[in-house]
């Protein structure tokens, strides 16, 4: 029986160890997180630059480590997720950045539900004025749709554990 508990656990953090980077967290995710705060600073050329590091991240997806279920939803999000990041790496209009930035939130929330990308909370936050969602590694508000002018307008609606 021990023989078994530990060669769960083995197989486990070989499985997670690919995906989540030394800070516990997917370079998927941290990536997302840059292009979130360049944002929230109204910062368009950073928000390139980091969308552009996501691309990367996206495209070292482990396809290995995906079940057979969700290997279709997960090949779609990757694919989505890629072409939204394109777009923002690819301009440094603030407000079109911002407006693709929508998109490629509700499709990293999923993503994160599908594949564990980090062992800490996730919090799915809401923008009223925006009717938007965006992801935060805290559960502080700091609204990347509006930067300074509406910094705290938003809620947590959801969290992964």
């Amino acid at each position: 029986m021990k023989k078994i508990f530990l060669a769960v656990i083995l197989i486990t953090a070989a499985w997670l160890k690919p995906a989540l980077a030394q800070n516990n967290q997917s370079p998927i995710l941290t990536a997302y997180y840059e292009v979130k705060n360049a944002l929230v600073n109204t910062d368009a050329a950073t928000a390139a630059a980091k969308a552009t590091e996501l691309v990367t991240a996206l495209n070292s997806i482990d396809m290995k480590s995906v079940s057979a279920t969700d290997m279709g939803a997960v090949m779609d999000l990757q694919r989505r997720l890629i072409a939204d990041s394109k777009y923002i790496s690819e301009n440094n209009d603030i407000a079109l950045q911002r407006e693709r930035f929508a998109n490629l939130s509700v499709d990293i929330f999923k993503l994160a539900k599908i594949i564990k990308l980090t062992t800490d909370a996730v919090y799915y936050n809401y923008c009223p004025m925006k009717k938007s969602y965006w992801v935060s590694d805290n559960p502080t508000i700091k609204n990347p749709y509006f930067g300074k002018q509406m910094l705290t307008c938003g809620s947590v609606k959801e969290t992964i554990k």
